[in-house]
């Protein structure tokens, strides 16, 4: 019996790492903005190693940048072309994993599945950005990971960091579970059609 561990024990670095990607994704740091070892050991408690590896996987995803003379700062957002490309090419993952995870279902994907979107119900209700951003690359991220390859998925990490998906356009954030809702309902029914048309409809 296949065992999907969601929330698994994660290092600190790890931690860092999501928690900061997590920042940088709902914008919470300005464009250009500088990122301090020291600063960020001091706030998360720890030595200045886990930082300086959480910085450099960041920079290596694209959600930070190294200029010498500056350190490490926030990277720019792409550019509007540049943005439909990369969106584009999201969504073609996706789509490529999502009916295989159809097709290979089971009771441990419905588990996980369910517990990422309680996790993504609560940051919603709390209006908690960072979280609700990290609860929604999660649910993604499953799609890639079980459908497609760990080679897809590092490529689909790679894109979707360097991407801002556009939360503004929602005035309410239960409307961000809801369209994430559908995607699991659809999933767990395994109704292909619906699944691909609620992807795509939250993938904009």
């Amino acid at each position: 019996m296949q065992r999907t561990i969601v929330n698994p024990v994660r290092s600190v670095r790890e931690q860092i790492t999501n928690q900061l990607r997590n920042e940088i994704l709902a914008d919470k740091f300005p464009e250009n903005e500088p990122l301090r070892e020291v600063a960020l050991a001091e706030r998360f408690g720890t030595s200045r190693g886990p930082i300086r590896d959480a910085l450099l996987q960041l920079s290596q995803e694209g959600a930070l940048v190294y200029k010498p003379n500056s350190g490490v700062r926030v990277s720019a957002p792409v550019q509007n072309g540049e943005r439909v490309l990369l969106m584009a090419l999201r969504k073609q993952i996706e789509l490529h994993a999502l009916p295989e995870l159809i097709r290979n279902l089971t009771g441990a994907d419905h588990r996980a599945l369910e517990e990422i979107l309680d996790a993504m119900k609560l940051a919603c209700r709390r209006k908690d950005l960072p979280d609700i951003v990290g609860s929604d690359i999660a649910l993604h991220r499953y799609i890639v990971r079980r459908g497609g390859s760990p080679e897809l998925e590092a490529v689909w990490q790679s894109i979707a960091v360097r991407i801002r998906m556009a939360y503004s356009r929602l005035n309410n954030t239960q409307d961000i579970y809801r369209e994430h809702e559908k995607i699991v309902a659809a999933i767990k029914a395994r109704n292909e059609l619906q699944a691909i048309e609620s992807l795509k409809a939250n993938l904009i």
